[in-house]
């Protein structure tokens, strides 16, 4: 049937169906479903009239495509409309969970008044059955940490699980996160569990605020670095999010004790926090949170705070809950602060205590914490200045419940004190490590061999520049069931102190390491292997520059358990290489020659030989091996890690 044309002055098209428009004179009216024709008179392309008409959503006002999207089916649907356009992705991500309703799956029945059934057609809109227990952990670094990317996450995690864990470390330099990201994360990720927020300036308390309104099955926040966030941020947090068990700050410079008071007073199941380098947080908030009738705490973690002996003591009397406490840099807690909290008896629980630069730790002071804390079993010091020998002695004798004790830079610990503790605690102490600690020297015992610690079965002592032979033979005599052993960095130790060691370790030697003593021979490893290659699984030679091919045959021949062998920087060639190859007892797993020059190209067969075992091979600064060798190395070697 011909379509009736009638032109106008108007320059109109007419016919029965539809009216279109077409370039700024044009309306062409047409038939239903019969495509219109045009005539060539009109002067444009089929493209050109096909990309005027096309139709498109985004003539629609945001709020008709907001009501679009959150009827959208599934998590996938609105996923896929978020790839369109940034607007479309900024739109969705401003939809709430809650706000996103979906269709029933069969039509909806409603009866009239007079019984009959009838379809209604209208679409009744129901929250979404999606998944929302976050089982989703995204981690956004550096130039990756931006609000479009935050917003794609929110968007895309509801169909998947929901997200249950999101850190944020650093910032796009030129479009950072901010509250606009962290909103988005809010409003589309109501499962969130932990948040942990490390160097974002542009993030503050509105970013928080919907946090705490959306998130309301919060577990942990973890803010460092964040100097828009204040107390309000956190009071927000507090009020809303009940189930919070873990708390971090580290350089908040804008959270102070308001908002620990509002930790305290409504975070009921909180149980870890630490704070470090929060000039505004005093005592009245720590005080707030310990002394909470409710408080659960069991981990205590404080640092570099301006907090005085009043929170120590209060520390001591409320943390009956509290089983780990690390206090460090407290340089406003004196002696009488440290007293008390252990003499008020309520760290019966503590287990594992660390005190790190606290000028306020003494001799009276350590034995009061000795004292006080019956079940303490980890001890941990570190720049320590005023401990010396009779405080570690009488801090033995308290604590019956030591297991593991560790000093780190306490000069005024001496050999003397070192025999004390092993004397006192011979039946329970199991480790013993010993770091940088100065005041140990070579010097004749005049007092009696103490009696033999035959429970210590882990002993380090690392870059005490003083330790020599004569200590070595006395630690050796007096902990016969050693079964780890770390001597790493002791320059001053020769074969003389480590053969008699090696014969008093009745129990077998399991982890050795003896990295760093430079004057050590190949004596010490044939007898290693002798003594104790039945258990040896691990040794460390790294930079034991007199250590040859002979103490490779050793190793091969009697180490059958041997599967991590560090020889880095050893006058190792390939004739040990070879011979570590052909063992058939052996049975590496991680195999390091780095720094070694005499191992070269030669070497290819025996590494690929090594290789059907070894997961971990490094070969940097082998400047005879060419880089030719090592690519073939990387593809034979598939399995193995190969650090070149």
């Amino acid at each position: 049937m011909p379509a009736l044309v009638n032109y106008s002055g108007d320059d109109e098209l007419r016919s029965g169906g539809c009216l279109f428009s077409i370039g700024s004179y044009v309306d062409a009216y047409c038939p239903p479903r019969k495509r219109a024709r045009i005539s060539a008179q009109f002067g444009f392309g089929e493209s050109e009239f096909e990309w005027e008409n096309q139709p498109s959503l985004d003539v629609l006002p945001d709020e008709c495509l907001f009501e679009i999207f959150r009827r959208l089916p599934g998590g996938k649907e609105r996923s896929s409309a978020a790839c369109v356009s940034n607007r479309w992705l900024m739109l969705l991500s401003r939809i709430r969970k809650a706000e996103i309703c979906q269709s029933k799956s069969n039509d909806l029945v409603l009866q009239d008044k007079e019984g009959a059934a009838s379809v209604s057609d209208d679409v009744e809109m129901i929250p979404s059955n999606e998944e929302n227990d976050g089982f989703l952990t995204r981690c956004l670094e550096g130039k990756k940490a931006t609000d479009m990317r935050l917003a794609a996450i929110a968007v895309g995690a509801s169909g998947h699980g929901g997200l249950g864990k999101l850190s944020i470390r650093g910032s796009n330099y030129i479009r950072g996160v901010t509250n606009f990201g962290l909103s988005a994360i809010a409003r589309g990720c109501p499962s969130l569990r932990s948040l942990s927020l490390w160097n974002v300036p542009s993030v503050g308390d509105e970013g928080l605020l919907e946090i705490a309104k959306e998130c309301q099955l919060l577990e942990k926040l973890e803010l460092c670095q964040c100097p828009s966030i204040t107390s309000k941020g956190l009071i927000a947090i507090a009020q809303s999010c009940p189930n919070l068990t873990t708390l971090n700050l580290e350089s908040c410079s804008k959270i102070g004790n308001e908002g620990l008071q509002a930790i305290g007073k409504f975070c009921s199941n909180l149980q870890s926090i630490s704070i470090k380098d929060c000039p505004l947080v005093r005592d009245q908030g720590i005080s707030s949170m310990l002394s909470s009738s409710s408080s659960v705490l069991t981990r205590v973690k404080l640092q570099a705070l301006k907090i005085t002996d009043f929170s120590l003591a209060v520390i001591g009397h409320y943390g009956k809950a509290v089983t780990n406490l690390v206090l460090g840099g407290l340089q406003h807690v004196s002696e009488k602060g440290f007293w008390v909290m252990g003499n008020a008896q309520g760290l019966q629980k503590l287990v594992s205590l660390t005190i790190a630069s606290c000028g306020g730790i003494t001799d009276v002071s350590l034995e009061a914490i000795g004292k006080g804390c019956s079940n303490l079993k980890q001890m941990c010091l570190r720049r320590c200045f005023f401990v010396s020998d009779n405080g570690l002695v009488a801090f033995a004798k308290a604590a019956g419940s030591l297991e593991n004790l560790q000093l780190e830079e306490c000069n005024r610990v001496s050999q003397s004190g070192v025999a004390g503790i092993l004397s006192n605690c011979a039946m329970k102490l199991k480790s013993l490590t010993l770091v940088k600690c100065m005041g140990i020297k070579e010097m004749a015992m005049e007092i009696p061999m103490p009696v033999p610690c035959s429970s210590l079965r882990s002993l380090s002592i690392r870059n005490c520049s003083g330790f020599g032979n004569a200590s070595l033979v006395m630690l050796g005599k007096l902990c016969p069931q050693l079964q780890h052993v770390d001597l790493s960095g002791l320059c001053g130790i020769t074969d003389l102190g480590i053969l008699p060691l090696l014969n008093s370790c009745v129990a077998g030697l399991v982890k050795v390491n003896l990295s760093g003593c430079l004057n050590l021979t190949d004596e010490v490893v044939l007898a290693l292997a002798r003594l104790h290659g039945e258990t040896l699984e691990l040794l460390c030679l790294d930079g034991c520059r007199k250590i040859t091919d002979a103490s490779l045959v050793a190793i091969a021949d009697n180490c059958m358990f041997l599967s991590d062998l560090d020889v880095s920087k050893c006058a190792i060639t390939d004739s040990g290489v070879a011979i570590l190859s052909h063992a058939e007892k052996l049975n590496l797993q991680v195999l390091s020659f780095s720094g070694c020059s005499e191992v070269s190209d030669k070497s290819m067969p025996s590494l690929k030989k090594l290789g059907k075992t070894l997961v971990g091979l490094n070969i940097q600064n082998c400047n005879s091996i060419s880089s030719s060798t090592v690519a073939r190395l990387v593809e034979s070697l598939w399995r193995c890690d190969i650090l070149s």
